[in-house]
């Protein structure tokens, strides 16, 4: 063994360096692991919106979930407890992420409440049609995976509802619940079109919704004037 280690080790020795022109592979750079942790939850949760889109909630087990997210079983129990933590984490990311995007579009428009209301009803209907199997969880699985899920969705209306109201006029002498009313019909109306396959065109629904949205503030400015 000591004579064959010593050959190789002479004939490595008599090889020529490479040429300054050679390429040399790139070494693969080594990611954060929190980098990487946080890449595996978002994957695990996108499965379950995808899966949940095409099967429902209760068809979706914890086997097609780490098979759809291309990650071990370990690796979503060390971050979800379950398969109802997987679909409460992947619904309050969408809730954040398309109220977040309503806000900044109303700030960007100035200060006429109907250019923000219009603002952010596109910024809502780009993310539906963006995220087809996202707005089928949150807008139809929700409702009825579990009894957690229903609170959540009821909260996240309640959320919708004070973005509306915060750009919405205000001393209209309509009543209070006015600003509830419209966004449970604007959901009314993705729902079914979500349920027709129809998500991705979203955006066609645009006119017909900010009318709904606009018509009772704009009733009583006539009324007023």
């Amino acid at each position: 063994m000591r004579v064959i280690s010593g050959t190789v080790g002479i004939v490595h020795a008599m090889l020529p360096p490479p040429s300054r022109g050679a390429q040399v592979k790139p070494t693969r750079p080594v990611l954060p692991r929190e980098f990487v942790a946080v890449r595996k939850r978002r994957r695990i949760m996108d499965a379950m919106a995808e899966l949940t889109a095409e099967q429902g909630y209760e068809a979706t087990k914890i086997a097609d979930i780490v098979r759809c997210a291309g990650v071990a079983r370990k690796t979503l129990y060390d971050n979800f407890d379950g398969k109802e933590e997987v679909f409460l984490g992947a619904f309050d990311s969408a809730v954040t992420d398309v109220a977040a995007r309503i806000e900044e579009s109303c700030v960007g428009v100035g200060d006429e409440w109907v250019d923000r209301i219009a603002a952010g009803l596109r910024a809502f209907l780009t993310y539906i049609a963006d995220n087809p199997a996202v707005a089928r969880m949150c807008l139809i699985e929700a409702v009825s995976a579990t009894p957690a899920a229903s609170a959540r969705y009821d909260d996240a209306m309640g959320r919708f509802v004070d973005l509306l109201r915060v750009n919405a006029p205000a001393d209209t002498g309509l009543p209070d619940t006015i600003e509830e009313t419209l966004v449970g019909g604007v959901a009314w109306i993705l729902n079914q079109k979500i349920r027709r396959g129809e998500a991705e065109q979203a955006l066609d629904l645009m006119p017909e919704l900010l009318d709904f949205i606009l018509s009772p503030y704009q009733g009583v400015a006539k009324l007023n004037s």
